[in-house]
């Protein structure tokens, strides 16, 4: 089931996305609702799953982990020998 959203909510979820610190207080002035009404707003979607959790972004250089790839590959060849030429 989709939760139904309006444009407020979605403006609210903007914000979060950018800065999950950003307080009820600065994010009620940006969508010019009341604090109560905002705060409300976001513990309704928290309560609903619309948000899951509140994240860090951490920086990979400085954390000592300046790459990740995730590689997905498809085939239709199955064969060792395959398997062999491709490593």
């Amino acid at each position: 089931m989709n939760a139904k959203l309006d444009t407020i909510d979605h403006r609210i979820l903007s914000i979060l996305q950018r800065d999950a610190t950003e307080t009820v207080d600065a994010i009620s002035e940006q969508v010019t609702l009341s604090r109560n009404a905002c705060w409300r707003r976001i513990k309704a979607m928290e309560a609903s799953g619309v948000i899951r959790a509140r994240v860090a972004l951490l920086d990979p250089i400085k954390i000592g982990c300046p790459l990740t790839v995730l590689v997905l590959i498809r085939t239709d060849h199955h064969s060792d020998a395959w398997r062999k030429d491709f490593a």
